[in-house]
């Protein structure tokens, strides 16, 4: 790459870099998609993403905190998304915690750091090093078109199950329903930030990269948690050909 990228062809390769790499991919998510999953693999599951995913609105703190003041609309989306994480209507980790009650375990497990593998750990401290470190821009790359856009692809799959199989109700599952909608928003937007605001050859390398290193962490964390809690009551052959 030796020229700036028109948006078009930037937005194809911020997609590029997250294909193949996408964690609706890894064995965790193909064995929750197929029904393979019980309960008590759910409840590792949340208490494991409680610690990813219950930071989000401090990472895009952080970034908004380095963003420059004159781009306003960065700015707005971030408060946006902090004000949804945090304040409107239920918070999203209230939601997390009710699913994962009805799953079997407790709050007070959920919110233990020692219930976490040490994958996540690796996770959640990417996510704020990016967040504290990065140039605003590579880190809304990172965070939220690598990681949060995500989001809708892998819940459409998932929540269906959750209810035709494991009988959940609409209230315990409104953690997926809700991020299904949200995070394809937020995830646009986030497209839209960078494709707006990466406007050097090096800024769209950069994001580039953190986007496709994104898709990594999570595809390694969702990998990390089949091995930790599943991989004794379902075998990798049987997900073979798991879509």
């Amino acid at each position: 790459m030796k020229k700036l990228m028109n948006k078009d062809v930037f937005r194809t390769a911020l997609e590029d870099a997250i294909k193949g790499k996408s964690a609706n991919q890894a064995p965790f998510s193909k064995a929750w998609a197929s029904g393979k999953l019980e309960k008590k693999h759910f409840a590792r599951w949340a208490e494991n993403h409680y610690h990813y995913v219950g930071p989000f609105a401090d990472y895009l703190g952080y970034v908004y905190a380095n963003m420059p003041d004159e781009l306003t609309d960065a700015k707005d989306f971030l408060l946006q998304n902090m004000y949804e994480e945090e304040i409107g209507g239920d918070r999203h980790t209230d939601l997390l915690i009710r699913f994962a009650e009805s799953c079997g375990t407790t709050k007070e497990r959920i919110k233990n750091p020692d219930n976490m593998s040490a994958t996540t750990r690796g996770l959640q401290a990417w996510c704020y090093t990016i967040a504290m470190r990065e140039n605003p821009i590579v880190a809304v790359a990172g965070l939220v078109v690598g990681l949060e856009s995500q989001v809708p692809s892998i819940y459409r799959k998932q929540t269906p199950v959750l209810r035709e199989k494991y009988g959940f109700t609409d209230e315990e599952v409104e953690f997926f329903d809700l991020h299904i909608v949200s995070d394809e928003i937020h995830g646009e937007r986030g497209f839209q930030i960078v494709l707006e605001h990466a406007n050097t050859l090096d800024l769209q390398k950069r994001c580039l990269k953190i986007c496709e290193i994104g898709a990594e962490m999570r595809f390694l964390y969702t990998t990390a948690l089949f091995n930790d809690y599943v991989k004794n009551d379902v075998a990798l052959e049987e997900l073979e050909n798991a879509a």
